[in-house]
């Protein structure tokens, strides 16, 4: 792509949930027509809702739909769009959707495919951070598929314990700690099983497993004059599954003097990429406080939102600027932090049952308000949670002066937040938030299993199950989405409840 400014005035977001509605929003702010796209189990979804056109891209399998990438490009040149914003998940992350787009003659409002193919295969990254002097988790140097003995000589040569890591892809697939030479080839073939299944790309490698490290990522920004920056860190290191489902910045492990030196190499790994637009440098930082670089989200990344709110930059807003050609408005001495802003991720899960995903209506939610929260939601009453996809609900953003005040503040408003009809993940997250060890800040990648491995959910009182059924007998008005195929009534979520049940998890 050359420097020249594009119009772009019509966007598709190739996505749905609540980022589908992040980046409409965005575009709105903007003056830009949204246009959704949307599978048949998602026909009245709230992306559908809120965009100003919305097309049906097939059933609702990902593979079907969301996934479809020439049905996605099709859709997009007959609604009229000049580009295409993929989110993340789905196509957010794939070399071959990006340079599909262009051949289409549309703008992808990402990096470019060449970045995002080689930051997302870990071996190739690895390789290319390695030669631009950055520090990485000793493991092994081949930068090619290895067959099960160099493997285990590897691993004999980085010690145990190692990890078994996908060479494509993310979200804790395709990974396995090992501790005994013993089950070193079980976990390779187990793990090799699900990176081919997730991925479609059985390769793995081998790095050395760091006990109970922070995880900790770097908000980085390119444009296409050639300007590199960071917007500080964010520290994620609760996570279930090795998926994040809390953050916050400033991280309290990181003082002004590791923080520069994090930002600096966090700019240096995207300049070796030749890396365009939003992403995200990862890295992980052990109790002797050196860090190693792990990975980049060549994507906006979920948690976003607690760097938008301490930095003041519409990050999504800046996506859509830098893909339109138009340079970045400030530079690195223009980013300034103020305040602290932690953000959770409600999940419609069990979080008591191995955080089993939940599906099935919203019967009723209220948002939480007040000074300094943000509820960014992609479902309201009377919606459905899909067993087709991922099962966020909504992301629930606290800003404050201070890290103790910023935490007050996102327990007040998890208490305030009322979602009936699903078991969500709100109470367990109100557990991690009041432990001790959260509040001192002695956070790694292993505290839930360590301080949360056997949570249960309080019993719910009587005072709640009435106020629950106080609240299923409020009336609610019909709503109506226009589509491309008509204009669909939502059906209330009071007359289509039917039966109710108490149980673990809320009323059902």
């Amino acid at each position: 792509m050359e420097n020249s400014k594009i119009d772009l005035h019509k966007i598709l977001i190739a996505n749905r949930g609540e980022i589908a509605i992040r980046i409409i929003r965005a575009c709105h702010e903007l003056g830009i027509t949204a246009v959704a796209v949307y599978s048949e189990v998602d026909k009245t979804a709230m992306h559908v809702r809120e965009a100003d056109e919305a097309y049906c891209i097939g059933p609702a399998a990902p593979n079907m739909s969301y996934l479809n990438q020439a049905v996605i490009i099709e859709t997009a040149k007959k609604a009229g769009c000049c580009a295409i914003h993929p989110g993340y998940g789905f196509l957010a992350e794939n070399a071959e959707f990006a340079r599909a787009v262009g051949k289409a003659d549309l703008v992808f409002i990402g990096s470019t495919p060449e970045s995002i193919q080689l930051l997302g295969n870990k071996v190739e990254s690895r390789k290319t951070m390695a030669e631009a002097g950055v520090p990485l988790v000793p493991g092994m140097k081949s930068d090619s598929a290895l067959d099960d003995k160099t493997l285990l000589k590897e691993a004999e040569r980085i010690g145990f314990p190692v990890l078994v890591k996908a060479a494509s892809g993310g979200g804790g697939k395709g990974m396995r700690v090992v501790n005994d030479p013993a089950n070193l080839q079980s976990s390779i073939e187990a793990a090799q099983r699900e990176a081919k299944a997730a991925f479609g790309d059985p390769t793995v490698f081998l790095e050395r497993y760091l006990v109970e490290p922070r995880h900790i990522e770097f908000q980085v920004f390119g444009d296409w004059q050639g300007n590199r920056i960071h917007l500080c860190e964010r520290e994620c290191s609760i996570q279930r599954r090795h998926q994040k489902i809390i953050e916050e910045t400033p991280s309290p492990a990181l003082d002004d003097e590791l923080r520069h030196r994090m930002g600096e190499t966090a700019v240096k790994v995207i300049e070796a990429a030749k890396y365009v637009n939003a992403g995200t440098v990862e890295f992980l930082l052990d109790k002797d406080r050196n860090f190693y670089f792990l990975e980049v989200n060549t994507r906006i990344q979920v948690e976003h939102p607690v760097t938008e709110e301490t930095i003041g930059i519409d990050l999504v807003k800046e996506q859509i600027l830098v893909a339109a050609g138009i340079e970045l408005s400030w530079g690195q001495d223009d980013i300034k932090q103020r305040g602290h802003s932690i953000e959770a991720r409600i999940y419609a899960e069990d979080a008591a049952a191995g955080f089993l995903p939940s599906a099935g209506p919203v019967h009723f939610m209220k948002e939480p308000r007040g000074l300094g929260i943000r509820f960014d939601g992609g479902v309201e009453s009377g919606d459905e949670v899909s067993v087709y996809y991922d099962p966020i609900v909504a992301k629930l953003i606290a800003t404050a002066s201070d890290r103790a005040s910023a935490i007050k503040r996102i327990q007040m408003a998890l208490d305030d937040t009322v979602i009936l009809g699903l078991t969500t993940n709100i109470d367990f997250l109100k557990a991690v938030l009041e432990h001790q060890a959260f509040t001192d800040g002695n956070l790694h990648t292993g505290f839930i299993p360590q301080y949360l491995p056997d949570w249960k959910p309080p019993a719910a009182s009587d005072e709640e199950l009435g106020l629950a059924l106080a609240l299923a007998s409020l009336p609610s008005e019909r709503k109506t989405v226009s589509t491309g195929d008509g204009t669909h009534e939502i059906p209330s979520p009071w007359l289509e409840i039917g039966a109710w049940q108490f149980g673990s998890g809320g009323l059902k």
